[in-house]
């Protein structure tokens, strides 16, 4: 497994420089108080203990290892999944896919997930991960976009249930490392056949299964069903389910464990909007209460760090390159002024990019509110027919 090299290319103004100490320094007075559910015992990935119950989730072109750096530097995360990866790309070892997977000392432990629907691939792919390092092995059975489902790969896999376990099996048995499962509900309303995957899945050896509390015919649309999750945890025996799908806070962190029984909550997109979620859940477990997420000047510092983690890798024009989209959602959630949001897209340069947070730190987020806690933004999800995704 390649790990990214610590070194830094260049220095950059004291005024963005950041470390792990950097991000805690939020003001602990205003704490919010949120019952606390319930809990089962340690998360147990086969032999795999982690450290907390809350797992950062695979969200493509953001789950990168720059971001899995920031959210473990905050901490909180028990375990971080990569982006869904094709398992034929990565046997063909393509350079796109094989940054995807790099790691680093900080990203401990972390998991790869892959997709696909020819079992020789997967596990060749699965033996691949095995010696590189990876500490666990997810199987994709959720994701609904048409190019992966439609083609037996994803949410795909639950309308093909012999072959899905058989699938399933032929990786546990080729690996001597835990493999977990994500999964939806089912494929619609009239096939959930969630609970009969888990029970079977945890018969030939799943280490844990995770489960997106929506069918793939809703695709992000509606609610998450928490009585689905729910009949999920109550088909298995001994392995955990970790719940997922609109866990935006603290507060529905609590009902999804208090509601379904889950062993665990893994979230994506709310990290995006509030990297400290984590900090947050790992605190309020401990303590019934957390600290608010980073204030303006602390999201700022967080931002800048993902650009060195990414300068570390590559050079500055690439890396700016690479760090627009991030960069989108960590300017939205400071609440700056949509013109320089705009001009930032630009930035080409180290100088320029240099520049252009110097204007944003100078300005501020709209409001000048630069030490209270900022609203998390919302972070949209693909809409339409899901079929057409």
């Amino acid at each position: 497994m390649r790990h990214w090299s610590p070194v830094i290319k260049r220095a950059i103004p004291d005024v963005f420089k950041s470390s792990p100490n950097a991000v805690s320094t939020t003001d602990d007075t205003a704490r919010t108080v949120v019952e606390r559910p319930e809990f089962r015992g340690p998360v147990h990935y086969g032999s795999l203990q982690l450290s907390t119950r809350y797992l950062l989730s695979p969200l493509a072109g953001f789950t990168t290892l720059p971001f899995r750096r920031i959210v473990r530097n905050i901490g909180g995360v028990g375990l971080a999944t990569t982006d869904l990866v094709n398992c034929r790309a990565l046997l063909s070892q393509n350079e796109r896919t094989m940054q995807m997977i790099e790691t680093h000392p900080q990203d401990q432990p972390f998991a790869v997930q892959i997709f696909g629907s020819n079992p020789d691939f997967m596990v060749q792919a699965a033996q691949f991960l095995v010696e590189r390092d990876v500490a666990t092995i997810d199987i994709n059975m959720g994701c609904p976009v048409n190019r992966i489902a439609g083609a037996g790969s994803g949410a795909g896999m639950m309308c093909d249930t012999t072959n899905t376990i058989s699938l399933v099996q032929k990786i546990v048995e080729a690996v001597n490392i835990p493999v977990s499962v994500k999964m939806r509900l089912g494929w619609d309303d009239d096939n959930l056949t969630a609970p009969f995957f888990a029970r079977e899945f945890e018969q030939v050896g799943v280490c844990a299964i995770a489960i997106h509390g929506r069918t793939r015919e809703q695709g992000f649309s509606g609610s998450v069903s928490r009585p689905g999750i729910r009949k999920v945890v109550e088909a298995v025996e001994n392995i955990p389910v970790v719940g997922n799908g609109d866990v935006r806070n603290v507060a529905d962190a609590a009902q999804m464990i208090r509601e379904t029984g889950c062993h665990a909550v893994s979230i994506g997109r709310a990290a995006l909007a509030n990297p400290w979620i984590f900090r947050q859940l790992d605190e309020w477990e401990r303590t019934g209460s957390y600290a608010p997420a980073g204030t303006f000047e602390e999201r700022l510092q967080l931002m800048v760090q993902q650009y060195e983690f990414l300068e570390e890798r590559h050079p500055p024009e690439r890396a700016i390159i690479l760090f627009r989209k991030m960069a989108h959602w960590y300017l939205k959630g400071m609440k700056i002024r949509k013109k320089l949001r705009g001009d930032f897209q630009f930035v080409s340069t180290r100088s320029e990019f240099d520049a252009a947070l110097e204007r944003i730190r100078m300005e501020g987020p709209v409001g000048g509110n630069r030490t209270g806690v900022l609203t998390d933004c919302h972070i949209p999800v693909p809409s339409g027919p899901v079929d057409k995704w």
